[in-house]
């Protein structure tokens, strides 16, 4: 959050006479900031900074009986929605704003919902694809390369992230969202996660045993010997 906000207000600063630019600058720190992201948390967490994709995580493991737990999933929806209000009065105070904020900016038409369900549903299929197909280490390079095209190729800018349209609710900039879009918005997410977990699982069947390891494996990081260290 604080590099979507923060690079939205560094663009609007820099081009404040040109959107084009602005969403040029605005995606392209989020593409190289997403992948930075998941390279550092994913051992930790999963790099599970979406909400969407949690619950994707739990439903496929009430099927498989592995994945995240309804507890986990509950800790995790908070601690993203938290992270998500925190980094964008973090990127706020780094550019001398009120560090508490809320955007004007109304995002809801038909068009817009429409293109979170295309955006969510396409993360949700790609996410567990990779790491049905074993392809999970490429995850950082993957999601940052399609939320980055999403960007340009949905009419909403391709927020696809409940935790992130929360968080941008608090700061009233070029990457904002008014409070009466948030809910909204949210829904076409969820909707939009369904329909790229029946994605997922109409093109691999058996995708639930892999669930656990979406976005990146997390349980079988090694701790080398005090002796390599």
């Amino acid at each position: 959050m604080a590099v979507v906000v923060g690079s939205g207000i560094a663009a609007a600063q820099l081009s404040p006479d040109d959107i084009g630019l602005q969403l040029l600058e605005n995606s392209t720190a989020t593409v190289l900031g997403l992948a930075v992201l998941i390279l550092l948390c994913g051992p930790v967490s999963g790099a599970h900074f979406n909400p969407v994709v949690s619950l994707a995580d739990w439903l496929l493991g009430r099927r498989s009986g592995g994945a995240l737990t309804a507890a986990v999933l509950l800790m995790y929806s908070v601690v993203q929605v938290a992270g998500g209000v925190v980094g964008a009065m973090l990127a706020n105070a780094m550019f001398d704003r009120r560090v508490i904020e809320l955007a004007t900016k109304d995002r809801v038409t038909v068009g817009h919902l429409l293109g979170e369900v295309v955006a969510t549903a396409g993360l949700i299929a790609l996410v567990f694809a990779l790491a049905r197909t074993g392809r999970a280490a490429l995850s950082a390079a993957a999601v940052g390369a399609y939320i980055g095209a999403a960007y340009w190729f949905t009419s909403s800018t391709s927020f696809a992230n409940p935790a992130v349209t929360v968080g941008r609710m608090f700061s009233d900039t070029f990457a904002g969202i008014a409070p009466t879009s948030v809910l909204p918005f949210i829904g076409a997410q969820i909707v939009g996660g369904m329909i790229g977990l029946i994605v997922s699982l109409a093109l691999y069947p058996d995708v639930a045993e892999t669930a656990d390891e979406a976005v990146v494996p997390h349980d079988t990081i090694r701790t080398r010997p005090r002796s390599e260290t």
